[in-house]
């Protein structure tokens, strides 16, 4: 298993670069590359599940001189999220991405964000992390920018700018994090700030990574970026920055170094609550009043992310676990969302909402699995979303967070009423005449279509067993420090 850590990077390098090369004699060589590259690490993902936590020691040498991957709990739990997700977008984007061209720079471009993901899942080294993040972050913003139009340019250069000043502030964080304590690794920094010398400067550092992982995370007031980028990507793009890009190189990021590096301390948490709580009622209150889909599906992004933190925030492990769990949710049924409007575009011609309506006449797959998608985001029982969001609002309660679980269940109540807009501008009613002769998309993007949703119905079924397993293995994960600088230190 020691062997597998590193071909989480090295695989989806090899297949971009390999795929982009010999496309010049095949050009059907990187989507190739691309299918068999995700397929592989999300295999090997699942084969890491409920494996003892273990590292990989780059080059033989011993931390923290040298640089090491970290396989526990959660990097686990992250790299099945990723890798699964990553493997259902690219069988999604044989199809779809016919309707572009230059489809091996796409190809390329994919694996090197999902070697870049993958990396920051895995580092145990601060620079290194930092180093994965800009791999990931640089090839998000040229799929931004893939259609050449003029929206998706502008919103690639506001993603550009804005993720630029993020990674400033990260790399300034590190600088300052490596001048306290000497050291890049992140275990043995927790060993310094566990001897009690977290000091102004550290936390100076602190709130550098709050701003640029706040940005990566799309965070209020942070969120500037993901309204336009997300929308201008192409779908299986769109599906990929929402549902797992902005958690790891955002909320997981931040989260393992909040945890696991300075120590959670109830300040920490009440500025993360805080964050989540503004996160989820803004993202709800801008989300109501868009006619753009995959613009009304990017705010709802925000509001959902708002969840996750508000749990994480908490502190506690039933929240940490609800935080966990709706991450994983949320990657399931807003990769679903985004790919199903990339399907109703596909077939449609438009993402406008005032220009649809009567769709599940036409198109009976795409409607059921997005409603799938509709009633899991909104928290309908027995889809998964209603579980996660539970979970969060209960452990508000137990916490004695009144206001936030109040705010959880109307934010709650607000998704459900946007959506069933969406519902009704979108599936029913009249059909426009000028769709009356639309048909279902391909085999490949509706598989993809068919097996998220088929996750938003059993991940609700699997959580008793997964709590007790893949979700508290994450979770402790984060709770036990001092487990995290054994194993990375000690090996």
């Amino acid at each position: 298993m020691h062997s597998l850590l590193p071909l989480f990077i090295a695989i989806p390098l090899g297949a971009a670069f390999l795929g982009l090369i010999i496309a010049k004699l095949w050009r059907g060589a990187g989507g190739l590359f691309a299918f068999l590259g995700t397929l592989s690490l999300m295999v090997f993902s699942f084969c890491l599940l409920g494996q003892p936590p273990f590292i990989y020691k780059m080059g033989g040498w011993i931390p923290p001189v040298g640089i090491n991957l970290v396989s526990d709990g959660l990097s686990g739990f992250m790299l099945v999220v990723i890798n699964t997700v990553a493997f259902l977008a690219i069988v999604f984007s044989l199809k779809y991405m016919e309707l572009y061209t230059a489809k091996p720079k796409y190809y390329a471009l994919f694996m090197l964000m999902l070697a870049g993901m993958n990396g920051v899942a895995l580092t145990g080294d601060m620079f290194n992390l930092f180093v994965f993040l800009e791999i990931a972050s640089i090839s998000s913003y040229a799929l931004v920018a893939f259609g050449c139009e003029h929206e998706e340019l502008e919103a690639s250069f506001k993603y550009l700018i804005l993720g630029g000043a993020a990674s400033t502030f990260i790399l300034l964080g590190v600088a300052i994090l490596y001048s306290l304590t000497g050291t890049l690794n992140m275990a043995d920094m927790a060993q310094v700030f566990s001897s009690g010398k977290v000091n102004s400067a550290a936390l100076f550092a602190l709130a550098f990574f709050t701003m640029g992982f706040g940005v990566k995370g799309a965070l209020v007031p942070f969120h500037a970026w993901l309204p336009d980028a997300h929308p201008s990507a192409p779908a299986p793009i769109s599906a990929m920055l929402s549902g797992v890009l902005i958690k790891v190189l955002g909320i997981y990021a931040l989260t393992r170094i909040i945890f696991n590096v300075f120590g959670f301390t109830p300040t920490i948490g009440a500025i993360l609550m805080a964050l989540g709580g503004l996160s989820m009622v803004v993202g709800a209150l801008l989300a109501i009043g868009q006619d753009d889909l995959k613009r009304l599906l990017a705010y709802s992004t925000i509001s959902q992310i708002g969840y996750i933190v508000l749990g994480l925030g908490l502190g506690t492990p039933l929240g940490i676990l609800g935080g966990l769990f709706h991450l994983l949710n949320h990657a399931t049924f807003k990769s679903l969302l985004f790919m199903s409007s990339g399907a109703i575009e596909y077939s449609t011609g438009t993402r406008k909402l005032s220009q649809m309506g009567g769709l599940n006449k036409r198109l009976p797959l795409t409607t059921a699995v997005s409603t799938t998608g509709f009633l899991s985001v909104s928290g309908i029982p027995p889809f998964n979303g209603f579980f996660s969001k539970l979970i969060v609002i209960i452990a508000c309660v137990q916490a004695h967070q009144y206001i936030y679980a109040g705010v959880a269940v109307f934010v709650g109540l607000f998704t459900l009423l946007y959506f069933m807009k969406v519902q009704r501008h979108l599936l029913f009613g009249d059909l426009p005449e000028r769709l009356k002769g639309i048909k279902e998309v391909p085999f490949l993007m509706g598989f993809s279509l068919v097996v998220l949703a088929l996750l938003c119905l059993g991940l609700s079924f699997l959580y008793p067993l997964m709590s007790k397993t893949i979700l508290a293995s994450a979770r402790d994960a984060l709770l036990h420090t001092s487990a995290y600088i054994k194993l990375s230190l000690g090996g």
